[in-house]
């Protein structure tokens, strides 16, 4: 009888955790679907109050109308288009950039000992106490004295240098990883080169692939960073982009400007959803333990 009562509880339980979680996933849909609902309203059902909550009739068509609103300014060509191709290239490379020096650097935390390791890692730790405003002025005198302002460079370029939480994060991913593999490998001849790519890189590629998920994210929606840097409105990212819309002949109409953060967003959910196993698998077995 106790176990059963115990099994009743349990269920119970777990059917309330599951009720508080589909309530809270429904709250922070709403927002979501309240942009994808204007996007496809006309001008003035996105402003009718009480709000109108389905399009009637949809208006597929103000996503053609995003793409193509203030083709004046850029000469005729699409601000849309330009936008993301310059959001893609800026992520291409900070990703790039962002696995390959963390997965070089945590390596050398977690597997290699030499002198001043755990001081230097410490110190590493220490960084991601330190908010972006403190360094946003100096950095941005030297990326001015660099002649980088107004280019992608300081939006890429750092990305190339290691982050603290990255590097904490695959640490302790390769700290999962038995050392008797890289001792293996030191006896049938390897460097510790070798050993880092043909035996530690394939073991960490759900670590790798959360922190290449991570960094496109970040950097796909950073507005704060392509604002301070970017002077031409041919080199805007699409989150610069869109704000630049309130800006264009009085602002642009409000179901249009859904419509554009709708083609914004839909990268990243679609990124997520192919890549969900390998985040929730990297994150997972990345332990974090001490």
């Amino acid at each position: 009888m106790a176990k059963k009562s115990l099994k009743h509880q349990n269920i119970t339980n777990v059917a309330l955790v599951h009720v508080v979680l589909v309530f809270l996933s429904a709250i922070f849909l709403i927002p979501l679907l309240w942009m994808i609902s204007t996007s496809l309203k006309t001008d003035v059902q996105a402003l009718a109050f009480p709000p109108v909550w389905v399009p009637n009739p949809p208006q597929p068509g103000n996503y053609k109308q995003a793409w193509e609103y203030g083709m004046e300014q850029l000469a005729g060509q699409a601000p849309m288009l330009i936008y993301a191709r310059n959001s893609i290239l800026i992520a291409i490379l900070t990703v790039t950039g962002t696995v390959v020096s963390n997965a070089i650097v945590a390596y050398s935390f977690a597997r290699l000992r030499w002198p001043g390791r755990d001081i230097a890692f410490a110190i590493t730790l220490a960084t991601m106490m330190v908010p972006f405003p403190v360094i946003m002025v100096p950095l941005f005198g030297l990326f001015k004295d660099f002649g980088w302002v107004g280019s992608f460079r300081p939006l890429w370029i750092p990305a190339w240098f290691a982050g603290a939480f990255n590097i904490f994060l695959l640490r302790q991913f390769y700290r999962t990883i038995p050392f008797e593999l890289s001792e293996a490998a030191k006896i049938d001849g390897c460097s510790e080169w070798a050993i880092f790519q043909q035996v530690i890189l394939p073991l960490a590629k759900p670590a790798l692939a959360v922190v290449a998920l991570f960094s496109f994210m970040g950097t796909w929606n950073d507005f704060l960073g392509p604002l301070l840097y970017l002077q031409d409105q041919k080199t805007f990212t699409l989150a610069v982009g869109i704000q630049a819309f309130r800006s264009q002949a009085g602002g642009a109409p409000i179901h249009l400007q859904m419509a554009a953060s709708t083609m914004m967003v839909a990268p990243i959910i679609i990124l997520f959803f192919f890549a969900q196993k390998q985040f929730i698998q990297g994150i997972a077995t990345s332990g974090l333990k001490g």
